[in-house]
């Protein structure tokens, strides 16, 4: 099976996964490969790119250790070993994936016997690795990195914050786009925000949020909690009602007799992260919020800006953010879009040159 093949067939088999992975199809992928690699087919044999002749080699075996809170990002990684052509050794969370096993029962045998799932610790599969994808959190990545062998890649993918920025919005169009970005996978992921900066009217923002979040709960109810998760929910909203009672200037609405959704309005910029599982909060815009994001330019990720032109484009970016996307976009970022600011595919292959024409190669160095 060559590398369209191998597009066409992962895209029918993604289709009933577009919850999880968005917009999908072959051309994508070969997109992808393009701007990635330079050629469509560069990993099937020798193409023209630019004036050299190349050949992209693939990893044999790649290492993909997944968490259990994003099981997007586990489609998403073992999509990129399957366009490749890589057999994926995948080591799942103890409790398995279902999606990425349901995944992989739609893909034809060429490619099912290419994949690989286990739960245990993955310390055999280290040395029969090529390549080692992890996601995780940064002890977590930074454990696989000890073990990996000098010759092997890895890629490392860690703990992540994100946030909204509205710039302008009279009529708080975007408070559902807002909504939606802050309740899918119940902010589990590194693409969802913590924070949404509102520079005009935040409190009345903060108000219209919690409708829009309390609409999207009436549809898609939040997943259950443990009791570490549902304790530090309960912990925020009391440690907003305490700073409400001294007079800071904080606001407050939750779910009515659950915890399933909170809203926080701070009048303090200062970015702090959330406990996740649907508490969002809303802050002021500062003119210059460059200060205000401090404790997240570490590891900012994606920032959704509302309008989404150019000029706050730019100030988004300046405040370190490897991806600016317009709000309700946070969770489906394109195939070819740079994770933490790097390519996805290209660090994964080694190349191959040929210089066929002899004769001009050796008369360019006589010349020189």
């Amino acid at each position: 099976m060559n590398t369209v093949e191998r597009a066409h067939a992962i895209a029918d088999a993604c289709r009933d996964f577009e919850h999880l992975l968005g917009p999908v199809s072959a051309e994508m992928f070969l997109d992808w490969l393009r701007i990635e690699l330079g050629h469509e087919s560069v990993l099937d044999g020798f193409q023209t790119i630019g004036n050299q002749m190349l050949r992209a080699v693939a990893p044999r075996v790649i290492l993909h250790i997944v968490s259990g809170n994003t099981p997007h990002a586990a489609l998403q990684s073992l999509v990129r070993g399957l366009l490749l052509g890589s057999r994926n050794l995948c080591k799942l969370p103890s409790g398995g994936l279902p999606d990425a096993e349901a995944f992989v029962a739609r893909l034809p045998a060429d490619l099912r016997a290419r994949v690989e799932f286990s739960t245990r610790h993955p310390d055999p599969g280290l040395a029969a690795a090529d390549a080692i994808i992890v996601f995780g959190s940064d002890e977590t990545v930074e454990h696989f990195r000890a073990l990996a062998l000098p010759n092997q890649i890895f890629l490392g993918y860690g703990h992540r914050i994100s946030l909204g920025i509205v710039f302008e919005d009279a009529a708080f169009e975007s408070a559902p786009l807002a909504a939606r970005d802050a309740s899918l996978f119940d902010q589990q992921g590194c693409l969802s925000p913590h924070c949404i900066y509102v520079a005009d009217r935040p409190q009345e923002y903060a108000a219209r949020l919690a409708g829009e979040i309390e609409r999207f709960e009436g549809t898609s109810p939040r997943s259950k909690l443990s009791l570490s998760e549902a304790a530090a929910i309960s912990e925020s909203r009391e440690t907003a009602r305490f700073r409400m009672a001294i007079g800071h200037d904080v606001h407050l609405w939750e779910s009515r007799e659950s915890d399933a959704w909170t809203v926080i309005y701070d009048g303090d910029p200062i970015f702090h992260p959330s406990v996740l599982n649907r508490v969002i909060y809303v802050r002021p815009l500062p003119e210059d919020p460059t200060a205000a994001v401090e404790l997240a330019r570490p590891c900012l990720s994606t920032i959704a800006i509302w309008p989404n032109t150019q000029p706050f484009a730019e100030r988004a970016a300046s405040l370190g953010a490897s991806r600016v996307c317009a709000l309700g976009r946070m969770q489906d970022p394109p195939w070819t879009w740079r994770q933490d600011g790097r390519h996805t595919l290209a660090p994964l292959v080694t190349w191959r040159s040929w210089e066929p024409d002899i004769t001009r190669y050796l008369g360019g160095l006589n010349r020189s």
